[in-house]
This record gives structure tokens, C-alpha cells and sequence, in this order.
């Protein structure tokens, strides 16, 4: 006569906690895969594409920046008549405070002199004496004059200093791409040439102007 065995009751204890082992694992694996999000190499929540790029920043901000300073620039002759009049309130008409600096916008028409790296005098009639006109072709360009004329680009916006000033640099790169790019810089003495920028009034008898439109006519 077959005889019936029944399991101890600790191994039957066992097995149920197995089960009940497995099945959590199995709800938390289902969780956890619920919660995952899948992200596409180069897609829009790839850390990397967001990490800053100045280029793309450069090229999204500058058409702005040039709206902004073609729609506020006065003619040269004009800004230096004011400047010399009231420069305070020349700098809320045309310009940025940037630190202990104004920067501020301008439009002049000249014949190109002597350059160098880049940099030319023109000659631009009806200036005070003493005043020179200098203008940045590039190919470097430097400064942080277009970063700053806005008045909205601003430290705070950013990182730290290094992706601050790369937002400048950016902003230069992406004008000189649209600007500059044709430019034959060694045929340009003795052109028209016709500028409308942004300069850093540091010292208010020579004037370096970063372009945001150039035209030799």
C-alpha cells in the first residue's frame, strides 16, 4: 500500500518565499522598465546636445543682434556731435551700458585707408578732428561688442565665465560667416565702404567697430 508523504512544513515555507521572491522581482523589473526613458543618440534629450554650443548659439542670436543695431545707429557725425554734447544721454539713445563701458551703435560711409591684421582706418567725412574710425574685417574677429549692445545676453544666463565669453565668440563667428565671408580684404584700400556696427566706448577719439552689415560700394 502506497504511502502519502507530505513535506515538511519549513520547505514548504521555502518554496512559497521563492515565489514570492520571484513575482517582486518581476513587478520591479516591469516598474523599472516603465520608468525608463529612451534616449536616441543625438536626439534632443542627449545630454550632449545639451551641453552649449556657442556656434548654434551664435547663429540663432545674431540676426537679432543686427535688427537691433541697424534699427538704432545713428550716423557717425551725429553720435560724435551728441557724445560731446551729453554722453549720458547719447549712451541711453544709441547704446548699452557693458560694465564701466557703453557700447554703442553706429552708420558711416568712408573711403578705406591703411590696415592691419584686419583692421581698417576710414576716412569718414564730417568728424571732429581727431577722431578716427577704425573697423574689424576679420578674419578674427574680437571683442564682445555684439554679445553686449542687446542688453539682454547677460552672465547670469550662463555656466561660468568660459561659456559667457564662448556666447560672444559665437556671436562673432556667426557674423563674420554672413558678413565677412566674400569680403576681399586685400582690394579694399582706397574702396567706399558703407558700416553700420557696434563699438566699446573706451576711448572717444578712436572708435573699433565690429560690423553687423558692410558694404563696399
Amino acid at each position: 500500500m502506497a504511502t502519502s508523504r507530505t513535506a515538511p512544513a519549513g520547505a514548504t515555507r521555502a518554496r512559497l518565499g521563492y515565489g514570492v521572491t520571484a513575482i517582486a522581482v518581476v513587478v520591479l523589473m516591469g516598474a523599472i522598465a516603465l520608468d525608463t526613458k529612451v534616449v536616441t543618440v543625438g536626439g534632443d534629450e542627449d545630454l550632449r546636445q545639451q551641453a552649449f554650443d556657442p556656434d548654434r548659439f551664435g547663429a540663432d542670436e545674431f540676426p537679432r543682434i543686427r535688427d537691433v543695431v541697424i534699427d538704432r545707429a545713428p550716423d557717425a557725425a551725429l553720435l560724435a556731435e551728441e557724445l560731446a554734447a551729453d554722453k549720458a544721454a547719447a549712451t541711453a539713445a544709441y547704446g548699452t551700458m557693458a560694465g564701466a563701458f557703453p557700447v554703442m551703435t553706429v552708420t558711416f560711409t568712408g573711403v578705406v585707408g591703411d590696415g592691419q591684421s584686419g583692421i581698417f582706418e576710414v576716412d569718414v567725412p564730417d568728424l571732429p578732428d581727431g577722431l578716427t574710425i577704425r573697423v574689424q574685417t576679420g578674419p578674427a574677429i574680437n571683442g564682445t561688442e555684439l554679445r553686449d549692445i542687446a542688453g539682454d545676453i547677460e552672465f547670469g544666463s550662463f555656466t561660468n565665465q568660459i561659456e559667457y565669453q564662448n556666447a560672444g565668440a559665437g556671436i562673432n563667428r556667426a557674423m563674420a560667416a554672413e558678413v565677412l565671408s566674400d569680403l576681399d580684404r586685400d582690394a579694399l584700400q582706397g574702396e567706399t565702404l558703407s558700416v553700420t556696427g557696434a563699438f566699446t566706448l573706451i576711448n572717444p577719439n578712436n572708435w573699433l567697430v565690429t560690423p553687423v552689415a558692410l558694404e563696399v560700394q
